[in-house]
């Protein structure tokens, strides 16, 4: 298994270690050691406390979201079935990176994960014909804490891999603030 750092401290990308045979393959997605080993060295300790699952289909796009504390979560994303273009942003007010985005393309294929820490607004399109994601969590889902930001804010341009006419939107999605008056609990 690789932990990749990224651009943005604290993101992660992990790269797990397949191993194939004609029956087909297995790796292991998650150890609780070598996650404590190579991502706890920056953050507090991550104890993930649920796993959730979402189908989607082609076009759909979920975010950009987040929890305002004390109900933040970080996450452990990765797609199951299917391909996404997973995007987080940096809200943390003092970090060097605020306002800033990376984007990175999880699938059944390539296997890769991506931690995303307390912090930062969450989002991902869909450019399978369908996908399967899952996550885990290290922090309730507190309704009355959910925020996010548009998905198409002009301040983070963000090239989604997918023509906008394409994208499909929850009615909650579509009128979610911008980041200009935005302000960050982070």
């Amino acid at each position: 298994m690789k932990f990749i750092k990224t651009v943005i401290a604290d993101v992660v990308i992990i790269e797990p270690t397949i191993f194939k045979d004609e029956r087909g393959y297995f790796y292991e997605s998650f150890s609780q050691e070598k996650f404590d080993a190579n991502i706890g060295e920056n953050i507090e300790t991550t104890n993930f406390i649920q796993d959730n699952e979402s189908k989607s289909t082609f076009g759909v796009l979920r975010g950009l979201h987040f929890q305002k504390p004390p109900f933040a979560q970080a996450k452990l994303v990765r797609c199951n079935k299917g391909k996404v273009l997973d995007v987080v942003v940096d809200l943390r007010k003092k970090s060097a990176t605020y306002g800033k985005h990376i984007s990175v393309f999880l699938s059944e294929e390539n296997k890769k994960q991506l931690f995303v820490p307390r912090g930062f607004a969450h989002g991902f399109v869909v450019l399978s014909e369908e996908a399967i994601f899952s996550y885990k969590v290290d922090n309730k889902y507190a309704p009355s804490h959910e925020d996010g930001i548009l998905w198409n804010d002009k301040t983070f341009n963000i090239d989604w891999n997918i023509e906008q006419e394409k994208i499909i939107l929850s009615a909650k999605d579509e009128i979610l603030g911008t980041f200009e008056n935005f302000d960050s609990p982070f």
